[in-house]
Order: C-alpha cells, then structure tokens, then sequence
C-alpha cells in the first residue's frame, strides 16, 4: 500500500481550478488503486513553524555538532514534525496557483521547512547537493489566469513550474507529472469549460498509471 499526499495550496477552495483538477485526478486514482491511502495536507490550514532565530539557531547547531538550548529543541521539533509528514508519503500531488509569476507565499514557507540538510538532501565537498527523497513520485497541478507560453515569449515568465521542478529535483524527485491549467481567467465561459475539461482529462490519464 502506498501513501498519497495531495499538498493543497490554493485558499479559494470551491472556486479553486488547481483543487478541482486534483480531485479529479485522486478520485481516478482511487478507483486504480483502492488500497492506497490518500492525505491531505491544506497549507492555508496548517500552522507551519516559523524560520525564526530559534529555529535558524537550532539548525547551525546541529550542522556545526554544538548542543542546542531547549527552545531550539523544542523550534527544531516542530520542524522535524513537518519533514516526516512529508517523508512518511510515497507520492505527492501537488495543486497550486500562479501567484505573481510564482507559488503562493504559503508553500514557499512549507519548502523552507522541509528542505533541510541531512534531511532532504546533503552536501559534501566532493559530491556536492545530493537529494535524498529518492524513489518518489509527484505529479504538480499549476492554474494560472494568463497563458504562458513559448509562442509569444511569455514562458519566461512562468517562474510557478520552473520552480516546483527545481525544487523537486533538488531533493530527489525527477519523476514530476506537470498538469498546466491555462488561461483561467482569459477568454469567454465556454474556453475556460474547454480547459478545465482537457486538463480533467490529462489528470485521469496519468492518475491510471501513477
């Protein structure tokens, strides 16, 4: 049995394209793999810990083997807590807005508390950054209310995937099933019906065999 997380990233909900799409994609899942467990992780829902100075603190503690005081501890703690909730997944989906070219500030701070050294990845002078999420499988669903592509030269401002791809690959996952729902916000009702079926459709196709 494996674990699915569905990171959840888009605070509009019902009205959400990105989570309309990955429901879709979790119910066809489902239906392929009935005994897979599937977790939700709502980001606009979840107190995530602060990258604070007592978690900062506690981070160079442990990087430079020093003792940590019991408030790093106890910061270090809630970031450990986050890390193996993600970790604990065999696969992830991901739905997300574009926000300003890019991803909506509260997965940014998820990936700044997840994507620690000797967690995630490592580094070391003759290998350099090594991911260490190995095995793993994601599948990134992007709405966005603009079309970007590589036409026109918009693609180069489309920083929402190209940052889910870096920062995937950077610690392990390659196997990344991009699901692109564009434009949302430009053109008539009957366009938008139109994207949102192809893109239903292309998240049915890859949950079969994800």
């Amino acid at each position: 049995m494996s674990t699915v997380l569905h990171i959840e990233s888009s605070p509009r909900k019902i009205r959400s394209r990105s989570i309309k799409v990955a429901r879709v994609f979790l119910q066809e899942y489902t239906k392929y793999h009935p005994s897979d467990e599937i977790v939700t992780l709502d980001i606009w829902d979840t107190v995530l810990p602060e990258v604070n100075g007592d978690t900062l603190d506690s981070k160079y503690a442990i990087l430079h083997g020093k003792e940590k005081t019991v408030k790093q501890i106890e910061a270090w703690g809630a970031v450990e807590r986050v890390i193996s909730h993600f970790l604990d997944a065999d696969k992830y989906i991901f739905s997300l807005p574009m926000w300003n070219f890019g991803i909506p500030y509260k997965l940014k701070h998820f990936f700044d508390v997840i994507i620690q050294p000797g967690y995630t990845f490592s580094f070391s002078p003759e290998e350099g950054y090594k991911g260490l999420v190995k095995s793993k499988h994601a599948c990134v669903i992007c709405a966005r209310g603009g079309s970007y592509t590589s036409e026109d030269g918009s693609q180069e401002l489309d920083v929402q995937q190209k940052y889910m791809n870096l920062i995937l690959g950077f610690i392990g996952i390659t196997d990344v099933r991009p699901i692109i729902i564009q434009p949302t916000l430009a053109g008539d009702p009957e366009q938008l019906e139109q994207v949102l079926k192809l893109a239903e459709e292309e998240a049915r196709t890859i949950a079969r065999e994800f």
